[in-house]
This record gives C-alpha cells, sequence and structure tokens, in this order.
C-alpha cells in the first residue's frame, strides 16, 4: 500500500520520506533514529498518516503522529485512511481529529477537514 501511495504522491509532484526505505535509518531503533524521525517530521511541509492495521498497533508510528501534532500545524498533518472488507476503517479516535486524504466521487484525491463532506484536490494543496 505504502508503495502504491509513493507512486502517486511522486507523480503529482510531492517529495515523500518513508523512514523504512531510509537506508542510513538503523534497523533496531535507537535514540539516534528517534532523533532523526523528529528531523523530517519538523523539515518535511506534510506529516502523512496511512491507518493500516500495523501502523496503528505500532509502538513507533501512535509516537510520530503526537510528535508531529507538536511541530505542525493541524492543517499540515493528513490522515490516509484505509478499512477492512465490511468499510469499518482503521483506526484509533484520535485520528478522527486530523484532516483526511480520501477519493473523491470523480475519483481524484482530496483532502476533507473532520466531519465534512467537501474538500479540496490533493493537488493543489
Amino acid at each position: 500500500m505504502v508503495r502504491g501511495l509513493l507512486n502517486l504522491f511522486q507523480e503529482d509532484g510531492w517529495r515523500v520520506y518513508v523512514d523504512w526505505q531510509d537506508p542510513a535509518m538503523s534497523e533496531k531503533p535507537t535514540k539516534e533514529t528517534a532523533e532523526k524521525i523528529k528531523l523530517t517530521i519538523r523539515v518535511m511541509d506534510y506529516f502523512l498518516f496511512l491507518a493500516t492495521p500495523t501502523s496503528v498497533a505500532s509502538r513507533w508510528c501512535p509516537w510520530e503522529i503526537g510528535y508531529a501534532d507538536s511541530e505542525k500545524a493541524a492543517d499540515h498533518i493528513l490522515i490516509i485512511p484505509t478499512t477492512d472488507r465490511t468499510g469499518s476503517w482503521y483506526g484509533n479516535e484520535y485520528l478522527q481529529l486530523y484532516r483526511k486524504i480520501d477519493e473523491a466521487k470523480d475519483g481524484k484525491l482530496g483532502v476533507w477537514n473532520p466531519n465534512e463532506t467537501t474538500g479540496i484536490y490533493l493537488s493543489t494543496l
């Protein structure tokens, strides 16, 4: 799923960082790992959180979104929800505090504020 999203964003001209794709990142998390992640969150324009069962259950991902919340404006944190076969989305309540990226009726990606049904196209951000 991550690789597919990377392709979509990169095709639209976004520069995207994924920590597990960084060859300089150690396999075992360390204090330096945390510092590098914090620095990257600060310097990137947006923080994107792909809400999957794995990311929501992760020990690191909730920490990362918490750190992003303290460093970024709320409109620069974007959740990408995923759903199970029944249509229930993966995620905790706190993820619903942030804007989300989802497919619009015309098939293009858009950004919606929490609890709203109208949004803007992702390419305009």
